[in-house]
């Protein structure tokens, strides 16, 4: 009969745990089964797993095959290295106390790294802890910045300082474009070296008065018409009173002329 070493699935659906079982070949994968040598649970970090190494070397050395993953988990837990060293005490190359030892040596060995993998996966866990913690932290410090910042009242601008200082301003103003030159004198004095900033000012002054002349006659024109159509407008009002008195003197001379006859 063809017997196994395999795993029979146990446990809720998400959440499955193995027992590692001795089982014939064609028995179901969840069926019965010849011995149990123990149990493999992968939910945890590592994972636990429990096995009877010496009945697990004694079903090897009858001729039991391992499937791929119990083989795996049967390396991991030292049967296969036990099996190897049974194996150099039957060919006599030492005997079974050095065996011993040695299994113990190496069992040692394998669970002080994996004392140091759970202490690693502890201290990387608290180190995300802290890190998730710290971002925490920082974001509701910049949330209450910015919350602070909505609330606080506008800045108020200086304009009392402003305002005092305008006065003075204006008052420097006219000294500092009397003595300054404009441009449209820079430019005649740039166009023709020979004539002063002085004669510069007076002919732009007196194209200035010329265009302030040309600007006034428009606007006097325009009162001299709005004038004219005042003098059209009360004209027939003067006409129609003037006509009124004599359309009442008419009937009154003929009835004048009427008594008479």
């Amino acid at each position: 009969m063809p017997v196994k070493i395999r795993l029979s699935r146990q446990g809720k659906k998400g959440h499955p745990y193995f027992h590692i079982v001795v089982a014939d070949a064609r028995a179901p994968r969840d069926g019965k089964y010849i011995e149990r040598l123990g149990f493999y649970n992968p939910n945890t970090d590592p994972a636990t797993i429990e096995v009877d190494v010496d009945g697990a070397v004694k079903w090897l050395e009858n001729g039991a095959q391992p499937t791929d993953t119990a083989r795996a988990i049967l390396s991991y837990k030292g049967v296969l290295y036990k099996n190897h060293l049974m194996k150099g005490v039957k060919k006599g190359a030492f005997d079974e106390a050095e065996a011993e030892k040695r299994f113990e040596a190496w069992t040692k060995e394998k669970q002080d790294k994996i004392e140091n993998k759970v202490s690693n996966l502890a201290s990387a866990e608290t180190k995300a802890a802290a890190e998730r913690m710290q971002a925490e932290t920082e974001k509701n410090e910049a949330r209450r910045a910015a919350i602070a910042a909505a609330n606080a009242p506008a800045p108020v601008e200086e304009e009392a300082a402003e305002a005092t200082d305008t006065p003075e301003a204006v008052a420097d103003t006219p000294e500092a474009v009397a003595d300054t030159p404009s441009e449209e004198a820079k430019a005649i004095v740039g166009k023709d070296p020979e004539v002063t900033v002085a004669e510069a000012e007076e002919t732009v002054s007196e194209a200035e008065e010329k265009v302030e002349a040309k600007e006034e006659t428009p606007a006097k024109e325009e009162k001299a018409e709005e004038t004219k159509a005042e003098a059209k407008e009360e004209a027939p009002a003067k006409e129609e009173k003037a006509e009124e008195p004599k359309a009442q003197e008419a009937p009154a001379e003929k009835e004048e002329e009427e008594e008479k006859k």
